[in-house]
């Protein structure tokens, strides 16, 4: 768990400063944030792009409270924090439009959050309604729990994980988690282990967590 968390912090950054630095994004909604660390979204889009607005969403308080405390836009630019559950697309959009301008290019990030929605309430229709949402040239970017690596392995941690937490744990093969990018393009190198998407340094390494971009056409 300690690595998964590592290496997808690592992930974000390298997904925000290609949205910021070669993609030209200047919005991001930022869906399931969690507790800041060093190397948030607006930190590293703002160090590239000082006029990048963001919108954190979260749903548990004690990661708002941090939020609020630590996540200060700098003056150029924006950020916002909106308490609400992913599922409430309508809530989230709505909110999300007193800072971000939808009909411009948004970067949507969704990085270890979908895995705690389960398949009964859809995940990839919320996904689908979000994006739908936001104009061509947007962006998705998702980090998701894989079932199909080293799948004993993740059986028992997802096991273990669901004992012990509230928010149950589901993972998803490559198949499911490319469902999520419907009607997008893939940005190279496609939907690939955490670590392989665009490192600064190969490892032959395996993690149990797939991630990927992907751009709306059109």
């Amino acid at each position: 768990m300690v690595e998964l968390a590592r290496a997808n912090r690592a992930f974000l950054g390298r997904v925000v400063r290609f949205l910021a630095a070669e993609a030209g994004i200047r919005q991001f909604l930022d869906i399931g944030t969690g507790i800041p660390a060093a190397g948030n979204t607006h930190q590293v889009a703002q160090e590239l792009a000082p006029d990048s607005r963001v919108v954190y969403v979260d749903y548990d308080p004690v990661v708002l409270a941090h939020a609020r405390a630590l996540l200060a836009s700098g003056p150029h630019g924006a950020t916002d924090y909106i308490d609400a559950d992913a599922r409430n697309v309508g809530t989230v959009l709505d909110r999300a439009a007193r800072t971000l301008d939808f009909a411009r290019p948004v970067a949507v990030i969704s990085l270890l959050t979908l895995h705690a929605i389960s398949d009964d309430d859809d995940p990839q229709a919320i996904m689908s309604r979000i994006m739908d949402a936001v104009p061509a040239g947007s962006y998705l970017a998702i980090s998701h729990p894989a079932s199909d690596i080293e799948p004993d392995k993740v059986t028992n941690l997802q096991a273990r994980v669901n004992q012990l937490s509230y928010q149950q744990y589901t993972g998803r093969s490559h198949a499911q988690v490319m469902r999520f990018f419907a009607g997008l393009e893939l940005v190279a190198p496609g939907l690939v282990q955490v670590q392989q998407w665009r490192p600064g340094i190969e490892t032959g390494q395996t993690l149990a967590l797939w991630a990927g971009v992907g751009r709306k056409p059109g």
